[in-house]
């Protein structure tokens, strides 16, 4: 009976682990190679219709961005809303195609991409 619990109670944790992780691991980003930027002008907006004839609009970004040791890539990313002028991303690249973003401070650049990004706002 007591190993019946036991057992009952690891699958039971298990699966709350595996909930935890898949809520709060965005799959996208794992074996990512990350690049910041910083938004530096406007996105071209894309309008779309669905099959279904709803609208869908979405924001096109061209930016330069740098990796931890500052080397730089042009990366092509779309967003479903308009980003805020001069806010830092972390884009995440898999397989050569941006998978996620996420906005991120100043101080959480590393410092080589942080002068990359400083001086091409001069």
């Amino acid at each position: 009976m007591k190993k019946g619990i036991i057992a009952i109670t690891a699958v039971v944790i298990v699966l709350a682990g595996l909930v935890v992780f898949l809520q709060n691991i965005n799959l996208n980003r794992i074996g990512a190679q990350p690049y910041y930027v910083q938004i530096n002008q406007a996105g071209k907006k894309v309008e779309e219709t669905l099959s279904s004839g709803q609208k869908y609009v979405s924001y096109e970004y061209t930016q330069q961005g740098y990796d931890s040791k500052g080397k730089e890539r042009v990366l092509v990313f779309t967003a479903a809303k308009e980003l805020r002028k001069d806010a830092y991303l972390r884009i995440y690249v898999k397989n050569n195609d941006v998978s996620s973003y996420q906005e991120v401070q100043g101080g959480e650049l590393p410092e080589p991409a942080k002068q990359k990004l400083e001086s091409a706002q001069k």
